[in-house]
């Protein structure tokens, strides 16, 4: 199990009925079955390449009826209400346009790959509950976002662009992130040909990170 996959697994709570959408291995699906996290899972996928590679892994488990496993697009091949439902490895908008065909889950996770301001947003705005917020790395560096469906919740413009607990409780990932896209829009201003709007973008984004940087310096 990757630490990425650690991580996530690490926010998923019991349900008696879980969905793993875009399951793609289906590491996560068998880890909450092998841990007593759900009585059945729905695994699901668009691509049956990926689904054909979870049901293998967990051939046992869907030979049993624990495991249900349905080529689709997102929620779409559900037919019942899941506690939990997990989406990890997709961009928030497409976790987006899956969620708002569905009522919202009693409990998510949620992985995005980019577009994690879309997602928070979006949440808010359907009136859900953020619990966990926040920035972690395994190589790379994620955003991970944990929720209830209902609850109702508020967030800051920086909340929503960053992430609330990035900014309430930083992490060493999350201020490493920041020493890294600093670095990179460093670089990127010293090259001589670039459009003026261009840089001042750069130099206003520079600037909004050394803010935020500052603030939790302050704090430490």
């Amino acid at each position: 199990m990757t630490g990425r996959i650690a991580e996530i697994c690490s926010q998923m709570t019991p349900a008696p009925v879980m969905a793993d959408v875009g399951c793609d291995h289906g590491y996560m699906a068998k880890y909450a079955l092998e841990n007593g996290l759900c009585g059945r899972v729905y695994i699901t996928d668009i691509h049956a390449g990926s689904l054909e590679k979870a049901k293998t892994l967990l051939k046992s488990e869907v030979e049993a009826g624990r495991c249900i496993p349905v080529l689709c697009d997102g929620l779409d091949g559900v037919k019942e209400p899941c506690g939990l439902v997990l989406i990890a490895g997709l961009g928030g908008e497409e976790i987006v346009k899956i969620l708002s065909r569905v009522p919202l889950p009693a409990r998510f996770v949620l992985q995005p790959m980019k577009s994690s301001d879309k997602l928070r947003a979006y949440l808010v705005e359907r009136g859900a509950k953020i619990l966990r917020d926040y920035t972690f790395e395994d190589r790379k560096f994620y955003d991970l976002i944990v929720g209830e469906g209902q609850g109702g919740d508020s967030y800051s413009d920086f909340e929503i662009k960053y992430g609330r607990d990035n900014l309430r409780t930083p992490s060493a990932a999350f201020c490493k992130f920041l020493e890294k896209e600093k670095g990179k829009l460093r670089a990127r201003l010293t090259r001589r040909e670039m459009r003026r709007e261009s840089r001042d973008e750069m130099r206003a984004k520079l600037y909004e990170l050394e803010v935020i940087t500052d603030a939790i310096e302050a704090t430490l």
